[in-house]
This record gives C-alpha cells, sequence and structure tokens, in this order.
C-alpha cells in the first residue's frame, strides 16, 4: 500500500474545453506506472486514465487524443488500444488559438440523458461529413455547425465569434468550456491576436499553441 501526494502543474485552463481532465489522467497513469514500476504497458495505463474520466464524467473521448497526438477524427470511441481515429491532413500550416472566459460544469451536462442524446446525434451527423472530406477548413465549419446546434453559446461566446466572422475567420466553441477556439495559419496568427485582443469587450486569456504530433510521453 501507498500514500501517494499527486501535484498536477496545468498551464492551460481547467474545465473550459481544452483536455485538462484527461491530460491530468493520463499523465498520472503514466507516471505512477513508471514510478512504481508497474509493468503496465503504455496503452494500458493509458486504458486506466480513460476509465478514470469516464467515471468521473470529466470527459468522453479526450484520453484517446491525447494519448495518440496530431489532429484526429475519432471514427471509433474507447479506450486507447480500442478507439479508432484518422489524422487530418495540413495541419501544419496551422496553430490553435483559443480565449478562454471560464468554465462549465462537465459532469453537470454528461450526467443529462437529453443533452448525451442531443450531442450524440448533431456529432454523428457532422463526424460523416469530416470523414467524407477531412481538412482543418472543413473541421472548423463543421465544429461551429455543431456548437450552434448544440446551444451552449453564451453571450460572452457569440459576441467574439461573431467578430471573427466579420474578419474571415471562423472559430468555434470548445467542447465544454466558454471557450473560443479556432485554427489560424501561421501568417494570419498575429492579426487573430489582434482582433481578440483589440475587439472583444469581455476579458478573457489568450493562447496560441502548436499542435503536438508525437503524443502523451513521459518528460
Amino acid at each position: 500500500h501507498y500514500n501517494i501526494s499527486v501535484e498536477h502543474r496545468v498551464n492551460i485552463p481547467i474545465g473550459s474545453g481544452i483536455g485538462s481532465s484527461g491530460a491530468g489522467a493520463l499523465s498520472l497513469a503514466l507516471a505512477l506506472n513508471e514510478a512504481l514500476e508497474l509493468g503496465l504497458t503504455k496503452v494500458e495505463a493509458a486504458r486506466l486514465a480513460h476509465i478514470a474520466e469516464i467515471r468521473c464524467k470529466t470527459g468522453l473521448g479526450t484520453v484517446a487524443a491525447e494519448f495518440y497526438g496530431g489532429f484526429r477524427i475519432g471514427v471509433k470511441p474507447g479506450a486507447p488500444g480500442v478507439a479508432e481515429t484518422l489524422q487530418i491532413p495540413g495541419i501544419e500550416r496551422y496553430k490553435v488559438i483559443f480565449l478562454n472566459f471560464g468554465p462549465l460544469s462537465t459532469k453537470k451536462l454528461l450526467s443529462d440523458p437529453s443533452f448525451r442524446e442531443r450531442v450524440n446525434g448533431i456529432g454523428a451527423r457532422v463526424l460523416d461529413e469530416l470523414i467524407d472530406s477531412p481538412s482543418p477548413e472543413k473541421f472548423m465549419l463543421l465544429s461551429r455547425r455543431f456548437a450552434e446546434e448544440v446551444g451552449l453559446i453564451s453571450d460572452r461566446v457569440r459576441e467574439t465569434l461573431s467578430v471573427l466572422d466579420r474578419y474571415g475567420y471562423t472559430f468555434s466553441m470548445a467542447m465544454l468550456g466558454e471557450t473560443v477556439f479556432g485554427l489560424a495559419r501561421l501568417d494570419d496568427v498575429e492579426e487573430v491576436k489582434r482582433i481578440l485582443e483589440g475587439n472583444v469587450s469581455h476579458r478573457g486569456d489568450l493562447y496560441v499553441a502548436n499542435v503536438d504530433f508525437e503524443g502523451a510521453r513521459l518528460i
């Protein structure tokens, strides 16, 4: 038996649709497996993280996406080793930009059967379209449609999306969090930052990130 104290250092917003819960579970599973010499394979440890997130209702498919890395479509749901994903080409020409206003209660929403049913129905339709013609541009268009149809867009997110629309940038809302996110071509990153910093009335935390292609790993 062990008494273990865990300290997470998190550089992104928690509860805001950016995958911090899945990342916390996954990093902990991999770290404990190494530190305690449990002898699990990397996939086996990641499966435990997936199970923990499902049971805690902090997310559904985040762990698999973070485990594999890259920019992927979840073709078949499940834990790493079970889930099937499809890499979307062309993401190396983009950076990820997101503006966070605050968290939403993932557990509360995922505990609502009617919400889950609505999300699954809408998600299945847009997923089929994305699989037919995967690209970063198509992903953002369908992500925006999904967010609009799910109906969780807040006033602050709506204003921000409208501002970006006027400048020709299609962004969407992270699921689940009060976070506006999108993909900006490398040459457009500074312009998008200026738009968000100078034309949005509500204050938020702005982040710019690269896409990691290696997936989860010990460092």
